[in-house]
């Protein structure tokens, strides 16, 4: 039987790569998103009607992941891999981001990960084992501008990865973290202006942006049985930024 990967945040950016990757391997995937309409449209375009289930749900709702995996369930009758990729950013300053935009940055990009295992681990356990996969953030590691929720909530977000990896590993789950620098998505493109680029471009030592495609061979890998020792460890795939950092300077007040 084929495997069965949950792939959340699936309708545009790593998500969908990361759809197609898992496609390619021969997996079934099942494509969660909050916005239906669009996911719909990228699950056309992938014209694996028999492989793929796109189920419009918000990752922060408890109730709505549940249904999801019931119908996931139903239509694959398995589980094997979950990549918590879904994810939403503010980009403020500090003093700027209101309590709300705080409070929905962590629900999305932190209670979803907490939520979407919850409801994906009982039937990982019912097949022996599996694997997670919670898509991180250089943020999350290193501190910068106009970034307080969303690099708070990847950070979080690194520590739950080690919290999962702790318990359900003794269940035969893997859990790990794919960490992104700079990658030409098309939120990076919406709010990267050319000279926050240029210094990106000044403190990578590969000296350009990732691509969607480079992080989700990276999450295929530490889904598959080729990474079955690996537990617990968040993977930088960030061209060499996090052993650098960076300040943008181009934003920065005096």
């Amino acid at each position: 039987m084929k495997k069965v990967v949950v792939v959340t945040g699936a309708a545009r950016g790593i998500g969908l790569a990361t759809s197609k990757k898992f496609l390619a391997e021969g997996w079934q995937v099942i494509m969660i998103d909050i916005d239906g309409a669009v996911q719909t449209t990228a699950r056309n375009s992938l014209d694996a009607d028999d492989l793929t289930l796109a189920i419009e749900c918000d990752v922060s709702e408890p109730e709505q992941v549940t249904l999801a995996v019931e119908e996931g369930l139903a239509r694959f009758g398995r589980i094997d891999a979950l990549v918590n990729n879904a994810g939403i950013a503010v980009f403020k300053p500090v003093v700027e981001t209101s309590f709300e935009e705080w409070s929905r940055v962590l629900a999305v990009n932190l209670n979803g990960p907490f939520i979407c295992t919850q409801a994906c681990v009982p039937a990982m356990m019912a097949n022996g084992g599996g694997s997670i996969v919670n898509i991180t953030s250089i943020s999350g590691t290193r501190a910068s501008m106009l970034r307080v929720a969303y690099g708070t909530s990847k950070a979080a977000l690194m520590h739950l990865t080690k919290q999962q990896a702790a318990e359900l590993g003794n269940h035969g789950i893997r859990v790990n973290a794919v960490s992104p620098g700079p990658v030409d998505t098309a939120m990076a493109k919406e709010v990267h202006t050319a000279d926050i680029r240029a210094d990106y471009h000044d403190a990578i030592p590969l000296n350009r942006y990732g691509t969607e495609e480079e992080l989700a061979e990276a999450v295929y890998f530490l889904s598959s049985d080729k990474a079955s020792y690996i537990n617990g460890h968040t993977l930088n795939v960030d061209g060499g930024f996090a052993a650098t950092g960076i300040g943008l300077p181009s934003i920065r007040t005096t």
